[in-house]
């Protein structure tokens, strides 16, 4: 019975997320449209560590393709960063949701539902999922690394795609 109900609240959850379709870019990083391939919504992830406390829009005249995305930028200056090392300003887990992956399965991350934490950038789904994420980062940090590797190169939610692992 316990079953049942877990896979009928996963299965809520998930149902916006199916109508939605957003699709992942090549190495797994999230982008809200297949077609375009922008990730994190066009916000610039180097202002999340170097802004004045909160993440700005990129453009796409300050922009470095990465992992099979368009990465937008600020400035020629973040841009440069980032091409340098886009490990040290990528999200983690490809910009989804931390706390989804922390849970088994795949959603978008919101830009603007983020902490940093020990030097780096996780999404949440939106600020109410963040509040649960804040309530035990570290477990689910320590949970989302293994359900991360898991995940089978260019799966996504949505439509045929792989919801659990």
């Amino acid at each position: 019975m316990k079953t049942a109900r877990l896979i009928f609240a996963l299965a809520a959850f998930a149902a916006p997320l199916v109508l939605a379709t957003p699709a992942a870019a090549e190495g797994g990083v999230y982008v809200a449209s297949a077609r375009e391939k922008i990730a994190v919504g066009g916000y610039d992830t180097v202002s999340y560590f170097r802004g004045n406390g909160a993440p700005v829009k990129g453009s796409a005249k300050f922009k470095v393709t990465w992992k099979g995305a368009e990465w937008h930028f600020a400035s020629a200056e973040n841009a440069a960063a980032f091409k340098a090392n886009p490990a040290a300003f990528a999200p983690q887990y490809g910009g989804h949701c931390a706390w989804a992956i922390a849970q088994g399965y795949l959603a978008p991350g919101d830009p603007t539902a983020y902490d940093i934490v020990g030097g780096k950038l996780y999404l949440n789904y939106d600020q109410g999922i963040r509040a649960k994420w804040r309530k035990d980062i570290s477990g689910f940090i320590a949970k989302g690394g293994p359900n991360w590797a898991k995940i089978p190169a260019g799966k996504t939610y949505g439509g045929s795609s792989w919801f659990g692992f």
